[in-house]
């Protein structure tokens, strides 16, 4: 689909009205006034007027748009008034983003017949608005603002608001627990294989990416000088997440010595309120390193069939068997993991209605603690984005049935959603949300996902999130830290990385003048 976006009364936003063009149309090629399409018209011309009546604190937004007439030349127009000022506390700039987003989706809206659930909302983290949100107004009064400012529907604001409830019976002190405490994350870059649509920094254990032994040697190095810091700072751990990758690719002997090397050089780990091993790959886990993770005390693992048909399982490079997914869950319970969560992803290949009821009815032999229901996302660097030909999914409208199928069951199962975000090219515009019993949240993923405390991120591809309170607009503001994606440049790099980090820790919880 070929659109040309006119604007009149303003010459920015590009990237914020392209994505909500996206919304509508997966394959939208949008271009601006000052630029033409070289091979004929565009199918779709869209032209959004803005007028601002700062005397009277209003904006108004136009948007008209037109089919070319070679195939039927059919117009929509429509119009959106609002007050510049804004009850979300955003700058002027801001108001005028949301306000030409609502002028473009309401015709957007009448052009196709698709309704946006989300409204003009496009971020990864909704819940994080709906906390800022929280600190201001009681939740039903959140409600209604997601409503008439971001055109998000009852049902959507509706789960913003029980989710974010949720998390602050589960934590308390979310607000504040960044004054005391970080969370760490360690990434361990490596993979049986690597599965179509994944762009985590993930590699084959036994490629050539750089030696598992030198990056072990370096994730020592970063735990040790990290916990060094942690100590002299006086800041405590509230969670410890092992992701990658996959954590479990390494052997149990590995594990053991990275568990000792924590348990050495981390202050408080007694007081560590949860300890988490991604061990996603069924074809990972062994007896021996389920027996490291009881000795070390790890509270919750998760194992992640994402499909329980086997020949998704094999379209999308996923080297293990549904029938080894549940034989290494029950492994895990037999040896006393009693935290366990699974992932599940709604459209993957060749995938409907049929398969998402068979993936659950086998789901339901195993009820795990938490359940996290994925929607699939063609990201930009994954094999399956690449080669999207091949992978046939369906339609929106199926994507949508099959996520109302996936609500319905959890609820009936007793699971009640504690976090959610979603992703850029995402089915059915829809969200990824985490579903548990009542006390086995993860609270990791909390913390990770409303960006309420400083997450260090040690090894192989791991970001570290560094917030800082901001006490004047009662929000945060995070700085990224990536550490090197491939192992062979970690390996180079550790200590490089290290200092670094430590540094920008230092500034942000005001200890210059300590002495690394």
């Amino acid at each position: 689909m070929r659109i040309r976006i006119e604007r009149v009364g303003f010459a920015d936003f590009d990237m914020d009205l392209f994505h909500l063009c996206k919304l509508f149309y997966d394959e939208a090629d949008v271009r601006f006034e000052d630029r033409t399409f070289e091979d004929g018209e565009p199918d779709l011309t869209i032209r959004i007027g803005l007028e601002t009546d700062d005397a009277n604190d209003r904006i108004r937004v136009s948007a008209e748009a037109t089919v070319s007439p070679s195939t039927g030349g059919q117009s929509w127009d429509g119009s959106y008034e609002r007050t510049l000022s804004s009850r979300t506390g955003d700058d002027p700039r801001r108001s005028l983003k949301r306000a030409l987003g609502a002028g473009l989706v309401k015709v957007l809206e009448q052009a196709t017949g698709l309704a946006q659930p989300w409204g003009t909302l496009t971020g990864v983290r909704p819940t994080k608005l709906m906390h800022n949100l929280l600190l201001q107004y009681e939740a039903e009064e959140a409600q209604r603002i997601l409503q008439d400012e971001y055109f998000v529907t009852t049902e959507k604001a509706s789960l913003l608001s029980e989710v974010a409830v949720r998390q602050l019976k589960v934590i308390p002190d979310l607000y504040t627990i960044n004054e005391k405490e970080v969370s760490v994350y360690i990434g361990i870059p490596f993979c049986p294989t690597k599965c179509a649509y994944c762009t985590f920094p993930a590699y084959d254990i036994r490629g050539n990416n750089g030696s598992v032994e030198a990056f072990l040697e370096g994730l020592h190095y970063e735990i040790r000088e990290t916990g060094r810091w942690l100590k002299a700072a006086g800041l405590g751990i509230t969670t410890i997440y092992w992701g990658g990758g996959t954590p479990t690719s390494i052997e149990a002997e590995q594990m053991d010595a990275l568990f000792e090397t924590l348990h050495a050089s981390f202050p408080g780990m007694d007081r560590v309120r949860e300890l988490t091993v991604e061990a996603g790959r069924p074809d990972t886990i062994t007896p021996e390193k389920l027996q490291v993770m009881r000795k070390w005390n790890v509270d919750r693992i998760s194992i992640n069939p994402q499909s329980f048909t086997q020949q998704t399982l094999d379209t999308i490079g996923r080297h293990h068997t549904v029938e080894e997914t549940v034989e290494k869950f029950l492994l895990s319970r037999s040896m006393g993991l009693d935290n366990i969560n699974m992932d599940l992803i709604i459209g993957l290949p060749n995938e409907g209605l049929k398969e998402l009821r068979h993936t659950l009815d086998e789901t339901e032999k195993l009820l795990p603690e938490s359940l996290t229901v994925h929607t699939l996302s063609f990201k930009r660097a994954s094999k399956m984005t690449k080669n999207r030909d091949k992978y046939e999914v369906a339609e929106r409208d199926e994507i949508r049935a099959m996520m109302e199928e996936a609500i319905e069951w959890t609820a009936k199962h007793g699971y009640a959603p504690y976090y959610l975000y979603r992703q850029k090219n995402i089915l059915g515009n829809l969200e990824n949300v985490g579903y548990s019993l009542q006390g086995k949240e993860s609270l990791y993923n909390i913390l990770m996902m409303e960006e309420r405390q400083t997450v260090v991120g040690l090894g192989c591809g791991a970001v570290s999130k560094v917030v800082y309170p901001d006490e004047t607009e009662g929000r945060d503001s995070v700085e990224r830290f990536p550490n090197p994606k491939e192992p062979y440049h970690y390996n180079q790099a550790f200590r490089e990385y290290t200092e670094k980090k430590l540094d920008l820790l230092q500034r942000a919880y005001g200890k210059e003048s300590m002495k690394l």
